[in-house]
């Protein structure tokens, strides 16, 4: 009897059991993994500034080597270095005997050539007037008097052309300065042999009253306008005085080996302070002519074949390529096919693929 009311207990105990673990086992319904939160911010356009430093250098605004156009010696020189010209001024005198020979000798052929066409332009003359007579002058004479005239006229120009020719080269004994300047350097003395091709200049001439700031620009830059037309710039001979340039011209192209464009200011030197060839830090404040985007850095992925925003539209994420353009303190210039009033999401990062749905917090909420 024991072991019959064992085996109901436990036959009892399973029926109560087992359709529990039936119920139990039923498949439960799979949950849904809500969307990840990322915060996002409105992109709008805004003024683009920023101050740059570049490394610079002066230069003379005129500059010229001198050196002599003719074959000879050196008479004298005037002039040596630090001193001041001004246009026009004799700076040297150079010998050439052989150059005022063939001077003299140019003007004698002239005065022999012109006493020959005066000769036949007489005789000419005097032939026309008898041949109006008729039958006086053969036709052919007249003819061949008017040849051989004009024929001592065209000698008579090529004599004084000669002549003209060694008069300007004989000017070329007196070296004057081009323009008011100062004497930089002086490479030959009295009795040196100075010719056009002599290795050296005699003398440099530079007008240091006007020196030329050129600035290398890097090229992302070029298309940034400085927001006056004049900029500051300090040198390293003079580091707690801080000067003004103002813009004059641009290259107006690319230097294919450093990827710069120059631009050019110009710096009144009156007082003599700042000297041509010095280096110069020029600070140059760059900004946009009208607004632009910009973002935080956080807000532009890089990978090794782009640079992307991501962008929320309809709760899906959106991959936008840009260009990036001044980084301005902590904001980077960003310009692709954007729209202001965009939603963008201020972590980019490859992690998040395009077509992602995505739930937005707000960056200031």
């Amino acid at each position: 009897m024991k072991i019959l009311s064992f085996i109901l207990s436990v036959a009892l105990l399973a029926g109560v059991v087992f359709p529990g673990c039936k119920q139990e086992s039923k498949e439960q319904p799979k949950k849904v993994a809500a969307p990840d939160s990322v915060i996002v911010f409105v992109l709008q356009k805004q003024k683009i500034n920023k101050q740059l430093s570049f490394p610079s250098e002066l230069s003379s605004y005129e500059r010229a080597d001198i050196s002599a156009k003719v074959n000879g010696y050196i008479k004298d020189v005037k002039v040596d270095i630090g001193d001041r010209v001004q246009k026009g001024q004799v700076l040297a005198n150079i010998e050439a005997p052989e150059l005022l020979s063939n001077y003299a000798q140019a003007t004698s052929e002239v005065q022999a050539a012109r006493s020959r066409y005066k000769g036949e332009l007489d005789a000419f003359q005097r032939i026309a007037n008898a041949a109006k007579v008729s039958g006086t002058i053969a036709t052919g004479e007249l003819e061949k008097s008017r040849n051989q005239m004009m024929a001592d006229s065209a000698l008579l120009q090529a004599a004084q052309s000669k002549m003209e020719m060694y008069a300007r080269l004989k000017d070329y004994l007196v070296i004057r300065s081009p323009f008011n300047g100062t004497i930089t350097q002086r490479n030959a003395d009295a009795g040196a042999l100075v010719g056009t091709t002599s290795a050296k200049p005699i003398l440099t001439v530079e007008n240091t009253s006007l020196l030329r700031l050129r600035v290398p620009v890097e090229e992302a830059y070029t298309s940034a306008l400085p927001d006056s037309s004049a900029i500051s710039f300090t040198v390293d001979a003079q580091p707690d005085k801080t000067y003004k340039a103002k813009l004059s011209r641009k290259t107006g192209a690319i230097n294919k080996d450093n990827r710069t464009e120059t631009w050019e200011f110009i710096f009144s030197n009156d007082k003599g302070e700042l000297k041509p060839g010095m280096y110069a830090n020029a600070i140059i404040k760059l900004g946009r002519p009208t607004p632009s985007f910009a973002v935080a850095p956080s807000a532009v992925a890089t990978t090794l074949e782009k640079k992307f925003i991501i962008r929320l539209k309809n709760g899906k994420s959106e991959w936008v390529d840009v260009r990036s353009g001044i980084n301005a303190n902590d904001k980077i210039e960003i310009f692709g096919n954007l729209t202001e009033g965009d939603t963008l999401l201020q972590k980019a990062t490859d992690e998040i693929k395009a077509g992602t749905k995505l739930n937005a917090k707000w960056a200031n909420k």
